[in-house]
């Protein structure tokens, strides 16, 4: 018998005598309302917070796709992480497959951050990257930045907007147009009310150039651009939305048998977990057919089996103590 269903039923029977002591006459069914869940527990959780956290990602290891494996961390709140930092999310939808993030140390209307980059992993990069309708816009850059000059045509305007409108209506970089920021020049007057270069991007310019190569001192990214024509800044969405895909492991099969797709954590092979006992390849209960399945299953019978007796003989004894 594995060493987890000893430590369980050894807990469990303690705890059901203990029980008996001070209640008598305790009744199987129950016992078995207790057993149950304990038989069929999911090793995966599947919330953090309010958000539902579902196949392909995981919070657990071994829950999930192996490809998502500890891009989320679950602490106060849902955080995706990546090489530069931990970014917090916002949401995750499932139906449209992608998942929004937010990033602490990103400057917005309202508040400027100290420099900071948008890094991500190579296989991030590759399965969960920012969706088209994600802009980053690259604020207070110098006249020499290189998407300026030999790299400009990887600037662009979208939905109408100019990234001018960032220093003419949010607080945080109106200090840029006053003078107050790093970017070399004055305007043609010599004034100081100088609007440095700025540079509306995709997510392929500052995953090939840190923010040094670009010399740009902050960035922000806006997402939803597509639904953003005629609004201004301050109505702006602002965050990083990522597309992740779903692989094909038959995980409708094995959540159609009461199992949680996942995978091994030595092997990455994909499992069906169905309790915090069993795995199978491909669905749980008496229909899986892989040796995991059918090496686990009868040590849950068995164990079910000594709670039941266990119940049967507690019930016998508070039985004759009620006659003595």
């Amino acid at each position: 018998m594995p060493i987890a269903t000893v430590t369980y039923f050894q807990i469990f029977t303690q705890k059901m005598w203990s029980h008996s002591q001070s209640k008598p006459l305790i009744s199987v069914i129950t016992l078995l309302n207790l057993l149950l869940p304990a038989l069929t527990l999911s090793p995966c959780r599947t919330t953090c917070g309010p958000i539902p956290v579902n196949y392909p990602f995981g919070l657990d290891d071994g829950c999930g796709a192996p490809q998502f494996r500890g891009m989320l961390n679950c602490s106060t709140d849902l955080f995706f992480t990546t090489p530069s930092g931990n970014y917090k999310v916002q949401s995750i939808d499932y139906d449209k497959k992608n998942l929004l993030v937010y990033d602490p140390a990103m400057s917005t209307c309202s508040i400027l951050q100290p420099h900071h980059d948008f890094l991500l992993t190579p296989i991030q990069s590759a399965i969960i990257p920012p969706t088209s309708d994600t802009v980053f816009a690259l604020l207070n850059c110098s006249v020499d930045s290189p998407v300026l000059n030999h790299y400009k045509s990887l600037c662009f305007n979208f939905s109408g907007h100019s990234c001018d409108e960032l220093y003419n209506s949010c607080n945080a970089f109106r200090l840029f147009r006053l003078g107050m920021g790093l970017s070399n020049g004055t305007n043609s007057t010599g004034s100081t009310d100088f609007v440095p270069p700025c540079c509306f991007t995709g997510y392929d310019t500052v995953k090939f150039m840190s923010m040094n190569i670009l010399d740009c001192t902050h960035y922000t990214s806006v997402t939803n651009t597509d639904r953003l024509r005629g609004l201004g800044p301050l109505d702006w969405v602002y965050g990083i939305k990522l597309s992740f895909a779903v692989p094909d492991t038959g995980c409708e099969r094995c959540a159609q048998s009461g199992g949680t797709c996942g995978f091994d954590t030595e092997t990455q092979v994909s499992l069906c977990l169905c309790s915090t006992f069993t795995n199978s390849t491909r669905q749980c209960a008496a229909g899986s057919d892989t040796a995991e399945g059918r090496d686990c299953a009868p040590w849950i019978l068995f164990q079910a089996f000594l709670v039941i007796m266990g119940a049967l003989l507690i019930c016998l004894h508070d039985f004759n103590l009620s006659f003595i």
